[in-house]
C-alpha cells in the first residue's frame, strides 16, 4: 500500500531550503511513498527549481497562504492562521487525502491545532509527546516528553497504555514491558500521583513492571516509559545535553597535541561508528499519541537527514497501522480497568 505524507514545507528554522531536499531524498529512497507539500506554492516551487527537481505523480504542491511563525502562540496560530501550512497539512490526514503529517514547526501550535483539527481517540483525556529512545539494548518508546507538564494518575495510565500500543505496533513485540518514571524503584516512592498510577497500571493487563529510575531509560531496562510532560521533557534536554558534551569533551581530547592527533587517525573508523550511534539526527521525530490521525514533529532546527527520519517515522506509523492498534488497546484496557477497580470496591 502507498503511503502518503502531508509536509508541512514552511515550518522550522529553515522551511522550505530543508523540507523539500529532505522529501526529494526520501521520494528516491522510497518507491511506494508519496508526498504533499504544504505550504506557499512560490516558495516550494522556488526551492524544487534550486534542486533541479519538479512535481510529479508522487510529489505535488498544496498551497497553503499563511505560515505559522516558531514563536506565536497556539492561541494565535488556531484563531488567526486557518490557513497555515500546518493546519493545511493536518487538514489532509482528518480528510484522507494523507496517511500521516510531518511538521518542524512551532510545538505548541502544532499540537493545539492537530487537537482541535483531527480530536482525540475516545478515552484519552490528552494527547502524550512520544519518542523511540537508543539504549543499550535496542530502544525504548518514552513518553509524555512535554505535552501536558502536570498529568492525573488516569492521564499517567493512558500514556502507558498508549506507548505499550505504539511499541507493539512498530517493533512487533505482544507484550512489551512498561515501566514508570520515578525517583525511586521502591512502591513508597514518589509524589500521590505517579504512586496512583502504579496502582492502576497494576489493575490493567499491560506488562507491567512497576517504577524505574532515571538511568534505567538507556539500561533498556524496559520497552516503555510513562511519565509526565515535564518530568519527560527534562530527562530528554538532559539527555541532549549530555551527548553534546560527551562528543565535545572527546573532540578536545583527540586534537589536544599531535600524538593526540595520531591516535585520533587510528581510531577514526572506531568514532565514526560512535558518532552513528548516538547521531540525534537519527532519531529525530516525536509522535502525538492520543489523536486520530498520524502527527509526527521534527526539531525545528532539524538539518536535511533529521527531517528525512521524521518522514520515515511517520511513514512507519503509517504501514504499521498504529492508530489502529492504539485505539483497540485504549477501549480494551480501559473496560478492564473500569471492570477492576469496581470489583475492589464492591
Amino acid at each position: 500500500m502507498d503511503i502518503t505524507v502531508a509536509v508541512d514545507a514552511m515550518g522550522g528554522d529553515h522551511g522550505a531550503h530543508i523540507t523539500v531536499p529532505a522529501a526529494l531524498r526520501f521520494l528516491r529512497d522510497n518507491p511506494d511513498v508519496n508526498i504533499v507539500l504544504v505550504g506557499l506554492a512560490d516558495a516550494i516551487a522556488a526551492e524544487l527549481a534550486a534542486q533541479h527537481a519538479a512535481t510529479s505523480p508522487r510529489l505535488r504542491i498544496h498551497p497553503a497562504t499563511e505560515v505559522v511563525t516558531m514563536d506565536e502562540s497556539p492561541q494565535s496560530a488556531m484563531k488567526n492562521k486557518k490557513d497555515s501550512s500546518m493546519r493545511v497539512a493536518i487538514n489532509l490526514v482528518k480528510s484522507g487525502e494523507a496517511n500521516a503529517c510531518v511538521s518542524a514547526g512551532n510545538t505548541g501550535a502544532l499540537m493545539a491545532t492537530a487537537r482541535f483539527v483531527l480530536k482525540t481517540i475516545p478515552g484519552i483525556d490528552r494527547p502524550a509527546i512520544a519518542k523511540l529512545m537508543p539504549t543499550m539494548k535496542g530502544q525504548t518508546a518514552m513518553l509524555d516528553l512535554g505535552a501536558n507538564v502536570d498529568s492525573t494518575p488516569l492521564q499517567l495510565t493512558q500514556f502507558a497504555i498508549m506507548g505499550s500500543a505504539m511499541f507493539s505496533a512498530l517493533k512487533h513485540v505482544d507484550a512489551p514491558t512498561v515501566g514508570l518514571l520515578n525517583i525511586g524503584s521502591e512502591d513508597i516512592k514518589g509524589n500521590e500521583a505517579v504512586k496512583e498510577a502504579a496502582e492502576m497500571l497494576r489493575k490493567t493487563r499491560l506488562n507491567f513492571q512497576g517504577n524505574i529510575e532515571g538511568d534505567d531509560i538507556y539500561r533498556g531496562t524496559v520497552d516503555v516509559v510513562a511519565c509526565d510532560g515535564f518530568t519527560g521533557n527534562v530527562a530528554l534536554k538532559t539527555s541532549e545535553g549530555l551527548v553534546k558534551m560527551i562528543t565535545t569533551f572527546l573532540k578536545e581530547e583527540f586534537t589536544r597535541n599531535i600524538l593526540t592527533r595520531c591516535v585520533a587517525l587510528l581510531a577514526l573508523p572506531l568514532m565514526n561508528r560512535f558518532k552513528k550511534r548516538l547521531d540525534p539526527r537519527r532519531f529525530n521525530g516525536a509522535s502525538f499519541l492520543g489523536l486520530r490521525g498520524i502527527v509526527v514533529k521534527s526539531h525545528g532546527g532539524a538539518d536535511e537527514i533529521a527531517f528525512y527520519w521524521a518522514l520515515s517515522q511517520a511513514v512507519e506509523e503509517a504501514r504499521s497501522g498504529m492508530i489502529q492498534r492504539i485505539t483497540e488497546q485504549v477501549q480494551q484496557e480501559l473496560v478492564h480497568l473500569n471492570a477492576a477497580v469496581e470489583a475492589a470496591e464492591s
